[in-house]
C-alpha cells in the first residue's frame, strides 16, 4: 500500500501547528519541552516523506532524509535531556516549573 507524500507533508504541518501552539499557549516548562519535541518530530516526519519523493542521484541517494531525521533524533534526544535537567534545577529551587520563574533565576 503506498501512501500518497502529500498526506504526509499535511500531516507534518499540522503535528508542527500543534507543537507550536503548545509552546506559545502554556507556562509549564514540560509542556513547553513536549511542544519543541512534537516539532521536531513533525520535521522529522516531513525529511521521510520528502525521502520518498526525490529521485534518487545525489551522493546519498533515497536515503538523505532518512540521515538527516536520524540526525535530528540525535539533537532531539540531547535537547530533552539538558531541558529536563532544567526544569529539574528550575523545580528545586523555585518549587514550581513555570518557567516565567526562570527569569528569576538570574544573579
Amino acid at each position: 500500500m503506498q501512501v500518497d507524500p502529500g498526506s504526509v507533508l499535511v500531516l507534518s504541518a499540522i503535528l508542527f501547528a500543534i507543537g507550536v501552539f503548545g509552546v506559545i499557549s502554556r507556562r509549564g516548562a514540560v509542556v513547553l519541552l513536549m511542544g519543541v519535541e512534537l516539532m521536531l518530530n513533525a520535521g522529522n516526519l516531513a525529511l521521510v516523506a520528502a525521502a520518498r519523493v526525490t529521485p534518487a542521484g545525489g551522493e546519498l541517494g533515497a536515503m538523505d532524509g532518512q540521515v538527516l531525521a536520524f540526525l535530528v533524533l540525535a539533537i532531539a534526544a540531547a535537547e530533552a535531556a539538558v531541558g529536563l535537567a532544567l526544569v529539574i534545577a528550575l523545580f528545586r529551587h523555585k518549587g514550581s516549573v513555570d518557567v516565567d520563574l526562570a527569569r528569576m533565576l538570574r544573579w
